[in-house]
């Protein structure tokens, strides 16, 4: 039977619309975050509110920036100015960082603009929603950027994370050094900006105009190689890069500014460079000020290459799992990371055939290929994953790309999130619950994200 809502009245209307939404769903002494603006940001937060304990909102939540009056550590890691970009940066960019300071520009996820990467603000509050606690873990099979293991490390969780990239790894790796990396030797660095710069286009190699290497795509990352005596880099440089923590953080630096040097020509390679590294201090600086006096509360990070369809962790060892799995061959990762991975001697063609949704020839090959590999994924996720914990997935939907390669109307594709429902389901992964999110400026691509949030039963 539906039961029919009486309408106020006009005298009445008055009073609803005094009444504010947030206060009618939140407990009073929980204050949400600036910048909270779409319906599942709101979902989240209100599971938020059920889950966790006042203790664990202001260690380890995710949408709140007050309990009771007093500041969460989200709301302090954020707070201030979120990122130092270079003056040469388009008014958009620095838009973006500011409108969504408490979404994903703060700690060292604004480092490196990896694409497709995770949405860190999001990641936190799922971490919260599958009940992860510190000394748990959570591990992330596909880990790209890295986004998972720094939210997990900030909430005292450990975590392992494995990606078929090397220079995933390595990414994800300096993001988390980041978090703890000795502050005297990088601001050596940038003082010392053009002997840097010098070493790592020596060892590197760097892009020339518009595209391709100085050097040959052969060139090989070497940085355990000293200077040749009596020439620049310096001794103390040398020193420096012998702490493995610095001598990732500057490289990801110069990487950053190399890939810079790829998309624009507005400035010359070693001013990006000095202007990123810049970058790099000042948000090493800033997350090590928040956190001083709670290091030891921070989890274990562990960054590993290797193949999801084959974790290397044994039966029922991990407490969560939190990935983001390619939309079929919606974005080529080897195309967009060629001259990252080259700096590191890696085959591209040979990296192609290990990485899910770019193997096979043709665009039906990719997509069979893919399904046939998700179903092992989602497999082995559920076989490393503790009973009646959770295994949550973030997917876009890319059906007009699908509609094509099967020849079908994009209406009448089914999309990549029932695929996964319905391999998880066969693996023993339940649906919990499923949560949407809008994405724009892929409109051609795809117009949603879905969280699945599964089971193990």
């Amino acid at each position: 039977m539906i039961t029919k809502l009486a309408p106020p009245g006009v005298s009445g209307i008055s009073e609803v619309l005094s009444r504010n939404v947030e206060s009618e769903i939140f407990p009073p002494h929980l204050e949400l975050v600036p910048q909270l603006n779409e319906l599942y940001e709101f979902q989240l937060a209100f599971y938020e509110s059920r889950i966790l304990t006042e203790d664990e909102v202001l260690r380890q939540g995710a949408y709140f920036s007050r309990v009771g009056g007093q500041p969460t550590r989200h709301f302090l890691i954020c707070r201030g100015e979120p990122l130092k970009l270079a003056d040469h940066s388009s008014s958009r960019l620095k838009a973006f960082f500011k409108t969504n300071q408490f979404k994903t520009g703060y700690a060292t996820h604004g480092l490196f603009p990896y694409r497709g990467k995770f949405h860190p603000q999001m990641v936190k509050a799922l971490l919260n929603l599958m009940g992860l606690k510190p000394g748990e873990t959570v591990l992330d099979p596909m880990m790209g950027s890295g986004t998972t293991l720094i939210e997990a490390t900030l909430m005292g969780v450990d975590s392992v994370g494995i990606d078929a990239s090397p220079f995933c790894r390595f990414m994800a790796q300096a993001k988390l050094d980041g978090l703890r990396v000795p502050l005297a030797p990088v601001e050596w660095a940038l003082q010392n900006a053009e002997a840097v710069f010098e070493h790592f286009t020596r060892t590197s190699g760097h892009p020339s105009g518009k595209r391709g290497l100085k050097k040959t795509s052969q060139v090989r990352l070497d940085l355990d190689r000293g200077p040749k005596e009596g020439s620049n880099p310096s001794k103390a440089l040398s020193n420096i890069l012998k702490v493995e923590a610095v001598r990732n953080y500057l490289l990801l630096a110069y990487l950053d500014s190399a890939g810079y040097s790829l998309r624009s020509q507005r400035r010359a390679p070693f001013e990006l460079f000095r202007a990123i590294l810049e970058r790099y201090l000042f948000v090493a600086r800033k997350i090590q000020g928040v956190l001083q006096g709670v290091e030891s509360e921070l989890g274990k990070g562990t960054s590993l290459e290797g193949d999801a369809r084959r974790l290397p962790l044994q039966d029922g060892e991990v407490d969560g799992i939190l990935f983001s799995p390619p939309y079929s061959f919606a974005i080529d990762y080897v195309a967009n990371d060629a001259f990252h991975l080259q700096s590191m001697g890696v085959d591209l063609p040979a990296l192609r055939q290990d990485m899910l949704g770019l193997r096979g020839d043709t665009l039906k090959e990719k997509y069979a290929l893919y399904v046939q590999d998700m179903r092992q994924v989602l497999h082995e996720c559920q076989r490393v994953l503790r009973s009646d914990r959770f295994c949550t997935v973030v997917v876009g939907t890319n059906n007009q790309q699908l509609a094509k390669i099967l020849n079908v109307e994009p209406q009448d594709v089914r999309s990549i999130s029932d695929l996964l429902v319905d391999l998880a389901r066969e693996s023993g992964l339940e649906l919990v619950r499923a949560i949407q999110r809008q994405i724009t400026g892929m409109a051609n691509t795809m117009r949603s994200e879905y969280i699945l949030i599964l089971q193990k039963r």
